[in-house]
């Protein structure tokens, strides 16, 4: 019999003030959908209407990580992002 695994089990990583860690595990339902639990969306400050952009990282080929981001602060990380490019570009 399989070892049922709980939320402690899965790993969380630490460094300087930044804290990555499991907060929580969901499934997906039959149709894809998955529900991300009240306590997450209260402490994330999601509501209902919120854009939440979708970003993945592949490894040798696979999926290795999936994160959610708000789709204004993403606007904002792109803008810090390329921001110092297209300046450098116009010189």
């Amino acid at each position: 019999m399989a070892k049922k695994q709980k939320l402690e089990d899965y790993c969380s990583v630490m460094g300087e003030g930044n804290v990555c860690q499991v907060e929580s595990l969901v499934s997906v339902d039959e149709r894809g959908q998955m529900v991300l639990p009240k306590d997450i969306r209260e402490k994330a400050k999601i509501k209902a209407g919120d854009k939440l952009a979708l970003i993945s990282w592949e490894r040798s080929g696979e999926f290795y990580c999936i994160v959610l981001i708000r789709a204004e602060e993403l606007g904002d990380m792109v803008r810090d992002f390329l921001g110092p490019v297209i300046a450098d570009s116009s010189k």
